[in-house]
């Protein structure tokens, strides 16, 4: 034995102690149907919750799949889509409630959309509606399917579930604003007008859903009212990036720490016309009949 070695067994002798009396639990701010068993799954795997939510690793009654929902649409706020995709899919999995499957698979229907995934999305929203299809989550899911069917160059069965949309709920003003748009891409002017007026009626009213009108009044020869939506549009846009400028330059002033925050999501139950998402994310829930005053809104 070298004196290094000799001088290294002297250094550094602990002391003795007596050691912890009560077993105790380690800190983990993980629920504890996510812990993670490194005999099972490889600790640098992304794929963590895919590879241990599953039937030989966990029960069913293990997993809240209404917190896992969530868990998906905290990840689609922050894009993070893949992700939710696979939170949805575990969800709807995990699912004892069928409305609650369906909402997942309506949702990853809609995360998938946003990858430019359009045949997994028209997957995804044909497992919602073969669950029920005139439930409260379908018109979403046919209006959805809508879009990704659009999307994928399906455009004649996109109309066909726009129309599903609204046959099931004659309230969804983004399922007639759809309905609208596709109409109009046939040439279809004066049934696409019908249908939009019904969406602004139904309190669908903003930027590209004015635009959207103005084209439409366009194509049937009515250049003054039509002049005058797009004229209201490019106020409500300016108006927008005002507020938005004003909300930034307060979040600002209030020092670095507040981050830069323009306000909560708001829900929007479709992608519209090439645009993205508006905010929320909660995409299942366009809001039950009863939720709308019948007062506010006549169809023609």
């Amino acid at each position: 034995m070298t004196d290094r070695e000799g001088d290294r067994e002297g250094d550094h002798r602990f002391s003795d102690g007596e050691g912890f009396d009560d077993a105790y639990e380690e800190f983990d701010l993980d629920p504890p149907e996510l812990a993670v068993d490194p005999g099972k799954v490889d600790p640098i795997d992304s794929r963590v919750v895919t590879d241990t939510l599953d039937d030989q690793n966990i029960a069913t009654d293990d997993v809240d799949a209404e917190e896992l929902l969530d868990v998906g649409l905290n990840y689609m706020q922050i894009n993070r889509y893949e992700q939710a995709t696979d939170a949805f899919e575990r969800t709807a999995q995990f699912a004892e409630d069928e409305r609650l499957e369906q909402e997942a698979w309506v949702n990853k229907g809609v995360a998938h959309a946003e990858l430019e995934e359009y045949d997994a999305a028209i997957g995804a929203h044909r497992e919602a509606i073969n669950i029920d299809d005139s439930s409260e989550h379908a018109a979403t899911a046919e209006t959805n399917l809508a879009y990704a069917l659009w999307e994928f160059g399906e455009t004649s069965q996109a109309l066909d579930h726009a129309e599903r949309a609204v046959e099931i709920d004659e309230r969804f003003a983004e399922g007639w604003f759809n309905r609208a748009f596709f109409l109009s891409e046939r040439g279809l002017a004066e049934e696409a007008l019908h249908c939009i007026d019904n969406a602004i009626r139904l309190g669908l009213r903003n930027t590209k859903v004015l635009e959207e009108k103005a084209e439409i009044l366009e194509e049937l020869g009515e250049y003054d009212e039509a002049e005058e939506i797009a004229e209201e549009a490019n106020e409500m846009r300016e108006r927008a990036e005002q507020r938005v400028m004003e909300e930034r330059t307060d979040a600002q002033s209030q020092g670095r720490g507040q981050g830069g925050s323009l306000g909560g999501p708001q829900s929007q139950s479709q992608p519209q016309r090439g645009q993205e998402p508006q905010g929320g994310f909660d995409i299942a829930d366009p809001g039950q009949a009863s939720d709308r005053d019948e007062e506010d809104w006549r169809l023609e």
